[in-house]
């Protein structure tokens, strides 16, 4: 499912127009990254929980090449799923 297949069906669900169901969407999006940027983590409760995490540097290998090259830090994503939506992917 895409972010327009989910417009569509957040609109039908819930009798609202594309455009609400997409402005929700964008509003969801935006308040979980504000919050990730602060430090903090978002939880939604039933889906799961985003924490960013901040990776060092690191050296890698090119794989063409095998020339080593580094890699600088970063932060990324990590994403925990519920208890709830670990018993539904698994039932």
């Amino acid at each position: 499912m895409n972010k327009a297949e989910l417009i569509d069906k957040i609109s039908q669900d819930a009798g609202i127009t594309k455009v609400a169901a997409a402005r929700a969407i964008e509003s969801i999006i935006e308040g979980v990254a504000a919050s990730l940027r602060k430090g903090e983590r978002t939880a939604l409760v039933g889906f799961g929980t985003f924490t960013a995490r901040k990776r060092k540097a690191r050296t890698g290998r090119n794989p063409q090449t095998g020339a080593t090259i580094e890699i600088p830090p970063k932060v990324t994503v990590l994403f925990r799923p519920s208890k709830e939506l670990e018993e539904i992917l698994n039932r």
